[in-house]
């Protein structure tokens, strides 16, 4: 496959043609929506196995993070790559582990904040008046989806309690990041990674951000006992900490969502270090230091 994919930021037209090649090139990658963006970007899985059941990763849930997509596109590739050719991923014999594990990944779940991020206001399209007066100078600073909705803050777990702290904080309607909107999966992004997980029943989620370099693991009650040695594991292949989020990010997150409603392992993984959007020329040696990390979180 060609690297020029790779050598540009996302934008959906790009990661859609990707995408399209990979399933044309590989007989084991499996390609669905999942839904809509609220200005009707098409929000895509791509799938190794048997979607019911899999290990599901998700990338760009803010709009300024778009390099957790390429790094997840190139993680998918490459597993696909070592499947054709009988190949190992650190040291993993590919076909042999993924014979009884599945992997979902949905390298973008918010392509409306991406565009926004990468292009300013211009992608935001009916929107366009909202972002430009949220932002001044737009795009650069865009975490949200298209009407200042952040993803992140809008899953039914503690939303309440999210909610209270962006009030605390003078954060009371649509913003460039950290409003949970008006009521819990009010955005068409998060119903599509809802109903997905509803549907296919993952039985571990992986939320991929930047940047810190940790690792989360915990939501309340209802945190498995062994997420905490899961979460160990990875941050020991990948020189990560195990962390906790600070207070603004403690709920209404979706891996909050994903262990309060299944009671299964959840995570979110904060890749690499610096200020967002982290720099395309970072992906070569981030995908080299998280392979090992992402290929044992598909199989844990």
């Amino acid at each position: 496959m060609s690297e020029s994919f790779y050598k540009n930021p996302p934008d959906h037209e790009s990661l859609m043609e990707y995408i399209r090649l990979l399933r044309e090139s590989y007989r084991s990658l499996k390609v669905f929506p999942i839904g809509k963006s609220l200005l009707g970007r098409e929000i895509t899985a791509m799938c190794i196995g048997n979607p019911v059941g899999a290990t599901l990763m998700a990338g760009a849930v803010h709009g300024l993070e778009w390099l957790t997509c390429m790094l997840l596109v190139k993680f998918c590739e490459t597993l696909l790559s070592a499947l054709e050719s009988g190949g190992k991923v650190s040291d993993v014999d590919v076909g042999r582990a993924l014979g009884s594990r599945s992997l979902v990944i949905i390298p973008c779940l918010n392509p409306d904040g991406v565009e926004i991020a990468l292009r300013g206001s211009d992608a935001a399209g009916r929107y366009k008046s909202l972002v430009d007066a949220l932002t001044g100078d737009p795009g650069n600073i865009w975490q949200a989806n298209a009407r200042g909705v952040d993803l992140n803050h809008n899953f039914d777990a503690g939303w309440r309690l999210a909610r209270a702290m962006e009030e605390e904080a003078g954060i009371t309607g649509p913003s460039a990041g950290r409003y949970g909107g008006d009521h819990p999966h009010s955005e068409p992004e998060s119903i599509a990674i809802t109903t997905c997980c509803l549907t296919y029943q993952p039985r571990t989620l992986y939320a991929f951000h930047s940047q810190g370099e940790e690792i989360y693991y915990r939501y309340g009650d209802n945190t498995p006992e062994r997420s905490r040695m899961m979460a160990q594991v990875l941050a020991s292949s990948s020189g990560y900490a195990v962390g906790s989020p600070p207070d603004m990010a403690a709920h209404a997150g979706l891996k909050d969502w994903f262990i309060e409603k299944f009671r299964r392992p959840g995570f979110t993984v904060e890749v690499g270090k610096g200020k967002n959007p982290l720099s395309l020329d970072q992906l070569p040696a981030l995908y080299r230091r998280t392979e090992e990390m992402m290929m044992i979180a598909a199989l844990l």
